[in-house]
């Protein structure tokens, strides 16, 4: 598959073909994406929602009201789930929300991430990362050049130098991800993937039978 090549600069290099990009049927590994992006989100939930018991109320249990005259002798004491600031019964308590993926799986689903991105031409390569100072303003101007107008770039590489990290962690359109950590909801997020010459072996390197 051919993919844009800019020069570090952002100048327009040509066009590279890439052996070895992973190439799917239509509809294959969408339902492994599906699973693989819940699974993310929900390995993210904190599961600490907790309401109190009955018997983690503070309270008296003594009986309220005399069983006699009133009418209202089996309310139940203080701490009963039918009155204000007792117990709460089938509330939510403390649990992991954390979902299991199988490494096939989590392969198919960034499989299918990288297609469908690539099919929309949203996949561009850079020769590599490279700013002459770390000044935010350089490496701005370094993807307007190459993505201008895009709300949502991920900037790829096998491993960034500390100017180009300094340089773009004050960007709030930008995202760096190093090659071997990059998912499948960091692919399907991005309106724009710019993956360095190196970062792109990385990736296929996971593809690898």
């Amino acid at each position: 598959m051919k993919f844009k090549l800019y020069k570090p600069d952002g100048s327009s290099s040509a066009e590279k073909d890439i052996s070895g990009f992973p190439v799917l049927d239509d509809g294959k590994g969408v339902d492994a994406l599906r699973q693989v992006i819940i699974a993310v989100h929900a390995n993210q939930r904190q599961g600490n929602a907790s309401t109190k018991l009955r018997s983690e109320v503070a309270g008296s249990g003594k009986k309220i009201h005399r069983q006699k005259g009133l009418g209202v002798g089996r309310v139940g004491d203080k701490r009963a789930i039918q009155r204000r600031g007792g117990g709460v019964i089938f509330g939510p308590r403390p649990r992991s929300y954390n979902q299991k993926v199988n490494r096939k799986v989590k392969h198919l689903a960034l499989e299918r991430a990288l297609c469908d991105q690539a099919a929309s031409e949203n996949i561009s390569l850079i020769e590599a990362w490279e700013v002459k100072e770390p000044k935010t303003k350089l490496f701005n101007q370094l993807l307007n050049t190459i993505a201008p107008k895009t709300k949502r770039v991920l900037v790829v590489d096998d491993d960034f130098a500390e100017s180009v990290g300094r340089a773009a962690q004050n960007l709030p359109n930008a995202r760096l991800g190093r090659a071997k950590d990059i998912g499948a909801l960091d692919i399907v997020q991005a309106d724009k993937i710019i993956i360095s010459l190196k970062g792109i072996e990385t990736i296929l390197a996971k593809f690898a039978k």
